[in-house]
């Protein structure tokens, strides 16, 4: 059993290391989506500290479960996500794309969301993640995340697997622009509209009757009329093969994988474990529940994510 001690900045490391001065600032965790859970055991946070000072080259995937310590919800935590809360499904593609009404819909609920949803802020987790980067033990991130928490934490060696709801595109003619400005365009098209939010769910969405999304008005694209669509994969969509490669060429260059928040449920991730258990990295996970890699991987911890990784000191 190793003692713990404090750091400046309010960071926590574990003897008998050689240890480093910790410059990533502690951020109060917003609890309200996050399963409850043990605080992490000194001994596995001493394995944690091994995985990861035997790391040169670390790729990195996060999950929701990075997240909900922000304040923004995920899908399948038990308790507390979206599928435990409510019988509501996200959107999918085919959906989007075909119908008129699912995008009106889509958008008068993300129109209510996105001032609270565009407001969440980086949390301890993101913040340690940049750290690492700079400090070079980070070789490449990948989120499936849309929250841009990692970009605002200012993560720059980063692949948002899924894309991001700060941007949006024509599905016509590809002309993007920014999710901040098309908020200006409903209110503008929307000036009486009024809707009150009855939930929140994942991914600036929020939960709004038929009856009230009923009159909502959707713009088009301004440059040639066509369908918006947020710039992000929905459920049913393929992440593109471009983007798919190059995440595997990261992974190459890697000589270890952590799992954070995540439990690859989705196999547009979990394609990524495979790979690194094909290639005989070890592989570490970091998550509040089971995982679809638990069977497999070197180190599991049923942790939060912003409790657990400012206690690992890089070097």
């Amino acid at each position: 059993m190793f003692p713990a001690r404090k750091l400046p900045g309010g960071c926590r490391a574990i003897r008998p290391h050689h240890l480093q001065h910790c410059s990533v600032p502690t951020v109060s965790p917003n609890l309200a989506f996050v399963p409850a859970c043990l605080p992490p055991h000194p001994a596995e946070v001493e394995e944690m500290q091994r995985f990861i000072s035997s790391s040169k080259k670390l790729f990195v995937m996060t999950g929701a479960g990075i997240s909900t310590e922000s304040g923004i919800p995920d899908y399948r935590s038990e308790g507390v996500g979206l599928y435990a809360r409510s019988d509501r499904r996200p959107i999918q593609h085919v959906e989007f794309v075909r119908s008129a009404s699912a995008r009106q819909r889509y958008w008068a609920r993300n129109f209510v969301g996105w001032p609270q949803f565009s407001s969440h802020q980086p949390n301890t987790a993101h913040l340690v993640l940049r750290q690492w980067e700079k400090l070079g033990k980070l070789h490449w991130l990948v989120t499936q995340n849309v929250d841009a928490l990692h970009t605002k934490a200012g993560s720059q060696r980063m692949t948002e697997l899924h894309g991001c709801t700060h941007r949006v595109f024509c599905l016509t003619c590809g002309d993007q622009t920014s999710r901040s400005e098309l908020q200006e365009h409903f209110e503008a098209l929307n000036p009486s509209w009024k809707a009150e939010a009855l939930g929140v769910a994942p991914d600036g969405d929020v939960f709004l009757t038929d009856e009230q999304v009923r009159n909502f008005q959707v713009p088009a694209c301004r440059k040639c009329g066509g369908i918006l669509k947020p710039d992000v994969t929905f459920f049913g969509d393929t992440v593109s093969r471009e983007k798919v490669d190059f995440v595997h060429q990261r992974l190459a260059e890697s000589d270890s994988m952590l799992v954070a928040g995540s439990s690859m449920q989705v196999y547009s991730g979990y394609r990524f474990a495979l790979a690194a258990r094909e290639k005989q990295l070890p592989i570490a996970v970091l998550n509040i529940g089971p995982t679809r890699l638990d069977h497999f991987a070197s180190l599991k911890l049923n942790s939060r994510c912003g409790e657990l990784l400012p206690l690992i000191v890089a070097h």
